[in-house]
């Protein structure tokens, strides 16, 4: 895919495009993570009819070199999709309505859905909510907030990855349809 703003995000090191060349033959995970996965492929493609969530969102929970983004590449590759590995270090800022503008621009540049987008680290970014105590605490809650906005609003699937899934907000863990997670055990 070609299109402008995709090559935007990647220009300003919001995004990476993987170029998804992996099959299910090249992934080598347990059979019940290959069930999920295989369900995750089925439910991306149809389209939903009714649903408050366009899109589906799924939780890669594993600690690294467990093949959390192989398997996204899979899918993307299986969806004839675009896979989009969003760089949280450049997302998350320091300055008031950076990391919103810089969301902004990720979830606009892939506004038809053409691309999985895999927020790798995700948990640097959607944490726990906390109890305000300064503005702080208050403008890390509106953060989290506009980000859940807009993954109601995204068409295409969304992969959160991370390795400590205990530590999230009820708010986003309610929007998780899937949970898969990856282990270093030998498949076989």
């Amino acid at each position: 895919m070609t299109d402008s703003r995709n090559e935007s995000i990647r220009r300003d090191g919001l995004a990476k495009r993987i170029e998804p060349k992996l099959t299910w033959a090249d992934i080598a995970v347990p059979e019940h993570q290959l069930q999920l996965l295989r369900t995750l492929a089925a439910s991306a493609a149809r389209p939903s009819h009714g649903s408050a969530n366009h899109g589906i969102v799924a939780l890669f929970s594993g600690v690294n070199s467990t093949g959390k983004i192989m398997a996204a590449e899979v899918l993307a590759r299986e969806l004839h999709l675009d896979l989009q590995r969003i760089d949280l270090t450049r997302v998350v800022s320091k300055y008031i309505g950076e990391t919103e503008k810089n969301l902004s621009q990720i979830f606009a540049a892939s506004a038809a859905g053409n691309a999985i987008l895999y927020f790798d680290e995700a948990d640097a970014l959607f944490g726990k909510r906390s109890e305000v105590r300064d503005a702080h605490d208050r403008y890390a809650n509106i953060e989290i907030g506009y980000f859940l906005q807009r993954l109601e609003e995204y068409h295409g699937p969304v992969i959160l990855a991370t390795d400590i899934p205990h530590e999230w907000t009820p708010a986003v863990r309610e929007r998780i349809r899937l949970v898969v997670e990856f282990s270093l055990h030998d498949p076989h």
